[in-house]
């Protein structure tokens, strides 16, 4: 499979601390790749030179085959869809309104726009009345939802997701969750997604890639690297799903 994200000997410093030590890292067109580690092990930092949120202090990162550092900035981002955590919805526009930011600043007509929010409304499972409502007048799944349709709206072909569905309660991110994994299948897109549940990352991602201190640890689908791997941060990791299904069995009485 050819490399669609492509990292090498990506480092990033701050101060004394090393967040990224000569990262390389491969990913194919179409994979759902989570990001997983402890706190400070460098995922959102990694995520983050994808788009050049984070300049590395070393390294190169090449996306579709083009070193991103050849592109300006926003002309980047505006090809890679990005959703995180806060959702980041601007209160002085509708929903419609942020869906269609991307798609304006690229110069599309009122008439390709409004089609455009219309289908993504109901790709995120939105009523379509809900466009004209402001963000603050929707939960917080909702939100969520419009963040996802946001991103998507200039029909990218990579997705970065930095802990998207954390701050939500379990049911509902269990649901967007599995309706964004349709989504990435549906659509062909490259996902990238940090996350610190296990659970979730083994459920939604085709493959993860295990952090710790800057370096990688680990790398593959979740069975294999269940299987496989020695590491005992690793193991744990990944054995950390199955620990919590048994408490909720015992405690439960099932």
């Amino acid at each position: 499979m050819a490399a669609f994200i492509e990292l090498t000997g990506v480092s990033k410093r701050y101060g004394d601390q090393a967040a990224l030590d000569g990262i390389g890292l491969s990913v194919g067109e179409g994979q759902f790749v989570a990001l997983v580690g402890g706190s400070g092990s460098g995922k959102t930092t990694l995520l983050k030179t994808i788009n050049r949120l984070i300049r590395p202090d070393a390294g190169e990162v090449a996306v579709a085959g083009e070193d991103v550092s050849a592109s300006a900035p926003h002309l980047l981002r505006r090809r890679i869809g990005y959703v995180f955590q806060e959702v980041g919805l601007f209160p002085h526009l509708t929903v419609a309104e942020n869906i269609g930011v991307t798609p304006r600043l690229l110069g599309w007509d009122k008439p390709r726009i409004a089609a455009r929010v219309s289908d993504l409304l109901e790709l995120v499972a939105l009523p379509r009345e809900v466009g004209d409502r402001p963000p603050a007048a929707l939960s917080g799944g909702q939100r969520q939802r419009v963040g996802v349709a946001r991103a998507l709206a200039a029909e990218p072909r990579l997705m970065l997701m930095d802990e998207p569905f954390g701050a939500l309660d379990p049911v509902t991110r269990d649901a967007l969750g599995a309706d964004y994994r349709a989504l990435h299948e549906r659509l062909g897109l490259t996902t990238v997604m940090v996350t610190h549940d296990m659970a979730e990352a083994v459920l939604l991602a085709d493959r993860i890639v295990v952090l710790k201190a800057g370096r990688i640890l680990a790398d593959g689908a979740p069975a294999d690297l269940l299987a496989q791997s020695r590491d005992p941060d690793v193991r744990a990791l990944l054995e950390a799903p199955k620990r919590q299904a048994e408490r909720l069995r015992q405690r439960l009485g099932a």
